[in-house]
């Protein structure tokens, strides 16, 4: 038999209204002591509101949507662990699109969302012109970036890229390494120019000619780290050191190094980006610059529940700013730079970390 609303107030001595305000959270609000009866009567018999009408009340699905580049990338599978709890703990449920770094594909992930309703879209856009980007202005849903900005055009929260590449360089550079080369994403993916950018200055500032150290672009995955590595390694004036842009391209460039009979650290060091949990196992142990997923996940988070309260404000202009947010990363030090390889427990998990400087900032664009 169905258990109805006026079942459990019948129970909790109080009306289905006030069934009503507790399980919506108002509008009006509920003593402590019957909000408490209220929960009971639900618990004892079993009571599951009807969903599809909730949300037709609510004008709300009480879901998100997630579309990344590459859901077997461990730090997108990461970032996407992140967002999840932190939506969950918010009452919402995420879908989870792949775009596989194709732009049509990442086009009709957005139009199935949206098709859905879902109540916001988080994004971390694929390669090209964004052709999703007026079926996004059409429908009006709240949306965030994550990794990658379109400015002006949505909120962004991003982690400070140009920052960290210089710091893993800098620390690649403090261990006596003068030919440090560069081992980058693609190039029109924006951590990847910030990346370069962080390995350039930092170059510059010890009087190392960035034009005259390796610069290859390639895909953020293994196999490209290893092929890419296997060249460069292979130069007459081979690099003591390699800055690499992602964990997961640096796995494949330690490959190339045992392969070839080199020693790491001993003859190339590697610093990395991203601080992956897989890092932390390799050997040696990769020194990475860490993100913060779960702060990455609570800005990208509390950014669509600002949206999603000011949608329906009374403040026409009240959603118009796009702001960046900008996250501090911090470089984690473990065997593959030339430090001590931390070994066991907390050590193992953490390595020796060093947060950077740069500050968390938001801008308006």
């Amino acid at each position: 038999m169905t258990v109805r609303r006026a079942d459990v107030a019948r129970l909790a001595g109080t009306s289905p209204s006030v069934v009503s305000y507790v399980l919506n959270g108002g509008p009006r609000g509920v003593a402590e002591e019957t909000r408490q009866r209220v929960l009971a009567a639900i618990e004892e018999l079993g009571y599951r509101p009807n969903g599809i009408a909730r949300s037709l009340r609510m004008a709300r699905t009480m879901t998100l949507g997630l579309v990344v580049p590459d859901n077997a990338n461990p730090y997108f599978a990461e970032l996407a662990r992140a967002i999840e709890e932190e939506s969950f703990a918010e009452g919402y449920t995420l879908l989870i699109g792949n775009s596989s770094e194709d732009d049509d594909r990442q086009t009709t992930y957005v139009q199935t969302f949206l098709a859905r309703q879902v109540d916001g879209l988080f994004l971390v856009p694929a390669h090209g012109p964004l052709r999703c980007l007026p079926d996004l202005q059409r429908a009006k849903t709240p949306w965030v970036t994550l990794d990658r900005a379109v400015p002006g055009i949505a909120p962004a929260v991003l982690v400070d890229n140009h920052g960290g590449a210089y710091a893993a360089t800098r620390h690649l550079l403090d261990h006596g390494r003068r030919r440090i080369a560069c081992l980058a994403g693609p190039q029109d993916v924006m951590p990847a120019t910030d990346r370069v950018a962080g390995w350039r200055s930092a170059l510059a500032e010890a009087g190392v000619r960035p034009d005259a150290m390796s610069l290859w672009h390639a895909p953020f995955g293994r196999q490209a780290g290893y092929s890419a590595a296997r060249t460069m390694l292979a130069e007459e004036d081979r690099p003591d050191a390699i800055f690499v842009a992602s964990d997961e391209q640096a796995m494949g460039v330690l490959r190339a190094i045992a392969e070839l009979g080199l020693v790491c650290p001993d003859e190339v060091a590697i610093a990395s980006f991203d601080g992956v949990a897989a890092a932390m196992y390799s050997t040696p142990g990769l020194t990475t610059v860490q993100q913060p997923f779960r702060l990455l996940a609570r800005a990208a988070v509390g950014e669509l529940m600002q949206q999603l309260t000011l949608s329906v404000s009374d403040d026409p202009g009240a959603d118009e700013e796009h702001g960046t947010e900008v996250l501090p990363v911090r470089l984690v030090r473990r065997g593959s730079c030339g430090c001590v390889d931390p070994t066991g427990g907390d050590a193992l998990q953490t390595g020796d970390t060093e947060l950077t400087t740069f500050p968390t900032e938001r801008t308006e664009n």
